[in-house]
């Protein structure tokens, strides 16, 4: 690309209409108690926010690839015009996306995968390949100055994982509210924690903070398996998570032109 060219505009949605949530979602907050309660007796890893990452015998490996995974994500950020905000990828995130401060670079979701993405992250591709009930895996981008109001997720059927990438020096400052628990990033390190408790992000730094986010299915005895494996099948299947499918299409012709100009 010659400095008087610029890369063609990144795909726009309409200007952040939140649209109304699925049916399936509808149903799964009104009865979130009784699905979660189901599944938390059911729960191999107890019930609490925060999770000991000894209780997953596969963070070590994954711990251990971080500097292969930094490498891959810092050539990922050198085209950050074709990195989508998650609120474009997923619309029930415009309630709590801040505009253009939260990006998201998929490789997995909802078990669907993004070939062209994992072709351009094979290392960390491989990595995330190794977790057992991988259900969604991508870079997450937090600018400076962002705040991604309390809110929860839906479904105990999956725990999140979070590795730090590059983390603010201040990285006190850059940290995350899991019910009553503080936590703050670190480079090469892992946190677990179930995303159905409230939780919150502040960044109140001038750097931007990058991690691989994963969720993977909740290690439970049958009855839990079963509803998890229900739900998160209807999900999978829903409108909800097709247009989002799309969506990435269309972010991926705006990553692919700005390569062929670079």
């Amino acid at each position: 690309m010659n400095e008087m060219s610029k890369p063609a505009p990144a795909p726009r949605g309409e200007e952040r209409k939140v649209p109304p949530l699925p049916p399936l979602f509808r149903l799964g907050k009104r009865l979130r108690h009784r699905i979660s309660a189901l599944i938390a007796r059911s729960s191999k890893v107890g019930n609490a926010p925060v999770l000991d990452p000894a209780l997953f015998p596969w963070i070590p490996a994954l711990q251990a690839r971080w500097p292969e995974i930094r490498e891959e994500v810092g050539r990922v950020l050198a085209r950050q015009e074709g990195i989508p905000p998650l609120a474009d990828i997923s619309p029930d995130h415009r309630r709590i996306a801040p505009p253009d401060q939260w990006k998201s670079f998929f490789l997995h979701g909802y078990g669907y995968s993004h070939e062209e993405n994992i072709r351009r992250c094979p290392e960390t591709a491989a990595s995330v390949a190794a977790i057992p009930g991988l259900n969604s895996a991508f870079f997450s981008i937090l600018t400076p100055g962002a705040h991604i109001p309390r809110h929860r997720g839906v479904t105990k059927a999956l725990l999140t994982a979070h590795l730090g990438l590059i983390v603010p020096k201040r990285r006190q400052e850059c940290r995350m509210q899991v019910a009553e628990e503080m936590l703050s990033w670190e480079e090469g390190r892992i946190f677990v924690f179930d995303d159905t408790y409230h939780h919150e992000v502040w960044n109140d730094t001038e750097e931007s903070r990058v991690i691989l986010l994963v969720q993977f299915r909740r290690p439970t005895g049958p009855i839990g398996r079963l509803v998890g494996r229900l739900f998160l099948g209807a999900v999978r299947r829903s409108r909800f998570v097709q247009d989002a499918r799309s969506s990435l299409g269309d972010w991926e012709k705006a990553m692919q032109r700005l390569e062929r100009e670079a």
